[in-house]
Formats: structure tokens, C-alpha cells, sequence
């Protein structure tokens, strides 16, 4: 029978958000429960309680998340309840054009649960990216959940459920960052110091993080960064040139979605480099690019969409490093809460404060 829960509710644009009752029906064909035991709170939700994605308020916010199935609907095989699961909202069809070419991390038809989670008096959420995990329990598609190991902490394992995987896929899945590569990552919030990480991981031999804010730049360096520039001081293109020989970098990863961040990532690429946007920019933007130089470089300009990862390879292997320690997850997390600190966590986000508040159930 469904159930009644705890959930961080936005109700209405721009307004503070306020924890309610939510029912969770049982779960039908192809669909999961799942008991959260962490949710991160990432830049997106602050979105959807500013109105930012869409309008259909009221939303059930939460998405980069970890937990335990607690029930399946008919006809679903994996997961099983029981299994430690990391959430993603990008469960793949199988059946598309792109999915058919082999292609699936790019999906054109991905799916969520079929049923509704409501308010006690019936009213009808939309569950943030598809999940809605600020609350004890979520439903979601089956697919959605992805089979990790249960010895990873929920707290680190839940953030590669949005903006640490989108980060990590940006450098290696993306930008195809390799060993002895030189990258320039601009802006070093949680996407940008996954960014970071994740070029380490690929054997990166020069890391240059840019960022308006010192402090920011000194968890860059914990993440791998090997120099560092504060753009509001100096000139970024200028000094990420004096560190690779004059030339520019392999791969430039824009990780704020401004388009004057992003010119600063094209012109300080190398010949035949890489530029890839991971920062969101706002619908009402526009860029303007001198076009020889967009033909005279060669090289590429490309879009990374939650990392295009494929959460079943991607999640279990990045938990096994980070099982291994080499991948550090834990220090993305800057602080656990309880479901009553989201609020404040959207304040210490917008203030710089935080990589992570992570809400712990």
C-alpha cells in the first residue's frame, strides 16, 4: 500500500523551500522504491525552485543520490530489493535510434516512473530530474538505479549521481583526456573539480584551474590541479599559454556557462584542442566566435550532457576507484544535513561556501 514520507517540497518559484508529507505508491511494472540513505544538494534543485527548468511546480527536489531498494514493481528483475543503488537520471531505453547504433549514453528517449508521487491531498509532483530524493523514500524507473558496492559510503557514492560524474565525464568521456595531456578547467565548483579529478585519473600531466575565488582554487589543488589562476587578477589565456610552452592546452573544460568563460576556453586551447562545455548556460545566451579561428584550429568544440556517461559501466567502475582510493569522493562532501538544512545549503552554494551539503537520512 503507498506510503507516506518526508520530502523537501519547492512550491513555488523563487520561494524558500518547506519539508511535507509525500506519498509514494507502491511501485508498478518497471518501477523501484528505493529508501535514500544521501542526497546531494546540487545547483540543479536551486534551479528548479527559481523557476530556472520549468514551471510545474510544486517539485519534489533531489537527484544526486544513493540508497537501497526497498521494492520492485512486476516484471523487474534487476534491481532486487535489497541492492545498494546510486540514482541517475538518464535510464536508458534500449530501443531508440542512438541506443540501436550502440550509442546509449546519448539516448533520445529516456525514461522515469511511470506513476505520480503526490502531496497528502492528492496534488501531483514533479520529481526533480526525474527523481525527487530529498525525502526518505523516492519511486523511479528500474532503470534508474544502478547496482554499486554497498561497502561505498551513501554520502560519496549518491554524487556521482549528478554533478561529480557529470565532471569526471567531461575530462575523460568528453574531452578524451589522456596520459601527458595538458587541461585548463574553468571554474572550480563540484562539476570543475571533478573535472580536475578526472583528468588525473587519465594521466594528465598539466592541470591549470581557473576560478575568481582563492579558496576555490585551493580545493582545486587537492583534486589534482597542478597550477592555478584567479581570473579576476589575471589574464587566464595568457597564463595558461606561459605554462604549456606557448601553445595552449589539449583539452579546455568550461564548467560555469558564461560566454565569456567560454571564449576564454577556445582561445586557450592548442591547435587541434578541445574545447567542452559542462557549465549550463541560460536559455537567453548567445556567443560570437571569429570563424577562421573556429576552422584554423582544427580540433573540436563539444557539449558534455551529464558527462555522457553510461551509469552502468561508469558508476561501478568510479565506485571501485574510489573503493581503491583513487578516486577522492569524500572530498566533495563539505558538510551532511538533515532534510531541514536544504535551505541554508542553496545560501552557502550561492555564497561560494560548499563543494557538497549533503542531506543524510
Amino acid at each position: 500500500m503507498p506510503q507516506t514520507v518526508r520530502g523537501v517540497v519547492s512550491r513555488a518559484k523563487g520561494e524558500p523551500v518547506s519539508i511535507a508529507e509525500v506519498v509514494i505508491p507502491d511501485p508498478g511494472p518497471g518501477e523501484a522504491v528505493v529508501d535514500i540513505q544521501a542526497c546531494g544538494v546540487c545547483h540543479t534543485d536551486l534551479h528548479y525552485r527559481e523557476g530556472g527548468i520549468s514551471d510545474e511546480f510544486p517539485f519534489l527536489l533531489g537527484h544526486e543520490a544513493a540508497g537501497v531498494v526497498a521494492a520492485v514493481g512486476p516484471g523487474v528483475t534487476d534491481p532486487a530489493p535489497g541492492d545498494f543503488v546510486i540514482l541517475n537520471w538518464r535510464a536508458v531505453c534500449g530501443g531508440c535510434r542512438s541506443c540501436l547504433r550502440g550509442r546509449p549514453h546519448i539516448c533520445f528517449s529516456t525514461h522515469n516512473a511511470s506513476q505520480k508521487m503526490t502531496l497528502a491531498d492528492g496534488t501531483e509532483l514533479s520529481p526533480a530530474l526525474g527523481i525527487g530524493a530529498f525525502a526518505d523514500k523516492t519511486l523511479v524507473a528500474a532503470g534508474q538505479c544502478t547496482k554499486v558496492d554497498p561497502e561505498a559510503s551513501p554520502a560519496a557514492a549518491g554524487l556521482l549521481g549528478c554533478g561529480v560524474m557529470a565532471g569526471i565525464g567531461a575530462a575523460i568521456n568528453t574531452g578524451g583526456v589522456g596520459r601527458g595531456d595538458s587541461v585548463a578547467v574553468f571554474g572550480c565548483g563540484g562539476v570543475g573539480d571533478a573535472a580536475i579529478a578526472g583528468s588525473r585519473l587519465a594521466g594528465a600531466s598539466t592541470i591549470i584551474a581557473v576560478d575568481i575565488d582563492d579558496r576555490k582554487l585551493e580545493w582545486a589543488k587537492g583534486f589534482g590541479a597542478t597550477h592555478t589562476v584567479n581570473s579576476a587578477e589575471n589574464d587566464p589565456v595568457a597564463f595558461i599559454k606561459e605554462h604549456t610552452g606557448g601553445n595552449g592546452v589539449d583539452v579546455a573544460i568550461e564548467a560555469i556557462g558564461l560566454p565569456d568563460v567560454y571564449r576564454q576556453a577556445f582561445e586557450a586551447r592548442d591547435l587541434a584542442g578541445t574545447v567542452v562545455l559542462v557549465g549550463v548556460p541560460r536559455p537567453d545566451m548567445t556567443i560570437e566566435l571569429p570563424y577562421l579561428e573556429v576552422f584554423g584550429r582544427g580540433g573540436a568544440l563539444k557539449s558534455s550532457w551529464y558527462g555522457d556517461c553510461l551509469p552502468s559501466r561508469d558508476f561501478p567502475m568510479l565506485i571501485d576507484l574510489y573503493r581503491q582510493g583513487r578516486l577522492d569522493l569524500d572530498g566533495f562532501v563539505s558538510e551532511t544535513i538533515g532534510l531541514d538544512g536544504v535551505e541554508e545549503a542553496f545560501h552557502k552554494m550561492e555564497r561560494g561556501e560548499v563543494l557538497r551539503s549533503v542531506v543524510v537520512l
